[in-house]
């Protein structure tokens, strides 16, 4: 708790997404990103309802239901090891790229995602996340100095 008896955020434990179809956004995703599923869970007539993308202590939670239009400015950022191909892998699985100086990309449902490389954001993870992640901890000079700056080293 903070000193004023709020609650103090400390992370993100998932961010929850509408697609309009489970299994084809679980291929979509799977051509870009390697992961494994948490879990799923499957309506009454047998669909795949939601899904569960594992991203080491977090997860990102694909739900079945999408009805509005492509997101503009709102998105969320992931963040991989290295990102050096995933602009021509998110090509290939057809998304839409968004113009910037950022790595943006639509997917088919229009939900705007962000990718970011680990080693240039001031975001850790403990050892122990990193090597079930098979990613080094290593972050470049400008992310160590912005955890240094925040009193996060």
């Amino acid at each position: 708790m903070a000193d004023d008896g709020r609650a103090r955020l400390v992370g993100i434990n998932h961010i929850a997404l509408e697609v309009g179809d489970v299994d084809a956004a679980l291929a979509f995703y799977g051509r870009i990103f390697a992961f494994e599923l948490r879990g799923q869970t499957t309506a009454k007539d047998g669909t795949l309802d939601m899904a569960f993308i594992d991203m080491g202590d977090q997860f990102i939670a694909l739900s079945r239901g999408r009805e509005q239009g492509p997101d503009r400015h709102r998105h969320f950022g992931l963040v991989v090891e290295d990102r050096s191909q995933v602009a021509a892998l998110a090509r290939a699985a057809g998304a839409e790229m968004v113009e910037g100086p950022f790595l943006d990309f639509r997917d088919p449902w229009g939900n705007r995602i962000e990718v970011v490389e680990y080693r240039d954001i001031q975001f850790t993870k403990t050892d122990g996340a990193m090597a079930r992640l098979g990613a080094s901890p290593d972050k470049s000079e400008k992310a160590r100095k912005e955890i240094a700056e925040r009193g996060l080293s």
